[in-house]
């Protein structure tokens, strides 16, 4: 959801180029194909969509291993959840700023947001921070800045912000542990619910029946 409605601003104010990075999650087939949806609805029609071996390998995480349930959001404390991907933006960034290199463009956006979410150590700002200075070091002209704008955002204001900007929502896919109908008890739909019924407005995508009411 986050990620969509940052590609709509992306697309909105610049000629934008799209990457989606599988990385062996449980519902990746899930996600790329939204991926693709919102390209085309969006009109995004550069477009990389490539696979993280790494990940899935190295494990640690609910997402990658099998072996590693996915917690229902009442069951996540203020401890990092067991849904965290160790390190898994650097990876998402690394591919994003090569191919912006390529490309020539000078702006990469990431979805990340601090407010109303996991807790995720790569969400917060001064990753954001230091990640930038690594890029201006380590690139060929150092022009290449990772821009997230809605970092500091709530989610039902990423909600009102998508819809003024006819983000596609109902192609959107935010569930950890489903890809037919979103489960509606991992903190990612936990978190997505409230959001939309907080903006005032009916998520658009299927959820489990006894969830609608949550």
């Amino acid at each position: 959801m986050d990620s969509c409605v940052c590609a709509a601003l992306a697309a909105r104010d610049h000629d934008a180029a799209a990457a989606h990075v599988s990385y062996g999650q449980r519902t990746q087939e899930r996600e790329r194909r939204s991926f693709l949806a919102i390209c085309e609805r969006l009109g995004i029609r550069d477009r990389l969509v490539v696979r993280n071996e790494a990940l899935r390998v190295i494990g640690g995480s609910a997402l990658t291993d099998p072996n590693i349930a996915v917690p229902e959001s009442h069951a996540i404390g203020r401890e990092i959840p067991a849904t965290y991907v160790p390190f898994r933006n650097a990876h998402f960034l690394a591919v994003a700023v090569s191919w912006a290199e390529v490309l020539g463009a000078e702006k990469v956006y990431i979805g990340a947001v601090e407010q109303d979410s996991s807790g995720y150590p790569d969400c917060r700002p001064a990753y954001y921070q230091a990640f930038n200075q690594a890029v201006r070091a380590g690139t060929r002209e150092g022009r290449i800045e990772i821009v997230t704008p809605l970092i500091g955002m709530r989610k039902a204001e990423i909600v009102r912000l998508g819809l003024e900007l006819g983000a596609p929502f109902d192609l959107t896919w935010s569930c950890y542990s489903r890809a037919d109908r979103a489960c509606g008890v991992c903190d990612s739909c936990v978190l997505r619910l409230r959001a939309f019924e907080l903006a005032g407005v009916r998520d658009p995508i299927p959820y489990e029946p006894v969830m609608q009411k949550i």
